[in-house]
């Protein structure tokens, strides 16, 4: 079932009414249900969909990836674990650091992730429809503010910090 097609509203609970938190999770909650349905065609996760986002054409090391994506290390393990075991990413050798490794996303893994984002633009235009079209574009550049909060944010979302600003 769609979010914006629920046959019945559903009011938040007068003390939850203008909770940031509860608002900010009930919204992801019903996002993330929404992305996980419209994913599962795709064969691929969320989680696994943000990891190949933040790793495509970068070279983050698997520290930095969990730190960028907000995973912590086990979680971004298991998720590397599966894309690799899948074709769609791996790890190689950091130059100049054999220890560290990087993550690169396969050859398969950037198909995936054009037939998975065309997926969830549906799903985000559809949950954005919910605001009058006027108001979108602010929505999204206040929420990426509120994500990344030490970072200049634009309609795209977050964005390095400029140097000196921490």
């Amino acid at each position: 079932m769609s979010v914006t097609s629920s046959a019945e509203p559903i009011l938040p609970p007068q003390p939850l009414a203008s909770d940031l938190c509860w608002l900010l999770t009930r919204a992801s909650q019903l996002l993330n249900a929404e992305f996980t349905s419209a994913l599962e065609n795709c064969g691929i996760s969320p989680r696994q969909h943000f990891v190949l986002s933040a790793a495509l054409g970068e070279e983050h090391t698997q520290t930095d990836l969990a730190r960028v994506v907000g995973l912590d290390k086990t979680t971004l393990m298991v998720t590397l674990d599966e894309l690799e075991r899948d074709g769609l990413a791996e790890r190689r050798p950091l130059p100049g650091d054999r220890r560290a490794r990087i993550v690169a996303v396969t050859p398969a893994g950037e198909r995936k992730l054009r037939e998975a984002d065309e997926v969830l633009e549906r799903v985000r235009a559809e949950m954005l429809s919910i605001l009058p079209a006027p108001e979108r574009d602010s929505f999204l550049q206040s929420l990426g503010r509120l994500a990344c909060p030490n970072a200049t944010a634009g309609a795209s979302g977050c964005a390095a910090a400029p140097a000196g600003s921490e």
